[in-house]
């Protein structure tokens, strides 16, 4: 169980909004040469970062828009956990575990409406977020 006040989270990656994702995702990956992983069209494209990612989304493709134009995702060792750690009152949104074959995750906001992505560390991660 994670520590009272601790939830033993890693950056996973950042996520940017654009409103012409077309000419965004030209930009990461021919000007800066980002390795293109997985992309849903009018949706988001999602680049290879070395140990972490890059993802570019359409603006309001999101049921839970993010106050600005970025997003953190921090992987937690264990999501209940983190959950409870953190408040349930604070989640906004959720996809528990057994729901589909993705990730369980939640989010919440930062003090100023930034969106905070928390996803469940899969068996394979789970012992690179502790101490």
């Amino acid at each position: 169980m994670a520590e009272k006040n601790r939830i033993n989270a890693r950056l996973l990656g950042v996520e940017l909004y654009f409103d012409d994702l077309q000419r965004a995702k030209h930009f990461y990956q021919e000007t800066l040469g980002l390795e293109l992983l997985d992309e849903t069209a009018g949706h988001h494209a999602r680049f290879n970062a070395g140990e972490t990612f890059v993802c570019l989304e359409c603006k309001g493709a999101e049921s839970y828009p993010s106050r600005d134009k970025a997003v953190i995702f921090l992987e937690v060792p264990n999501l209940a956990d983190a959950i409870r750690c953190i408040g349930e009152e604070r989640i906004l949104e959720m996809v528990p575990r057994g729901e589909g074959r993705r990730q369980p995750w939640a989010v919440l906001h930062d003090p100023e409406g930034h969106n905070i992505v928390l996803l469940e560390a899969s068996p394979s991660t789970a012992g690179k977020n502790a101490d």
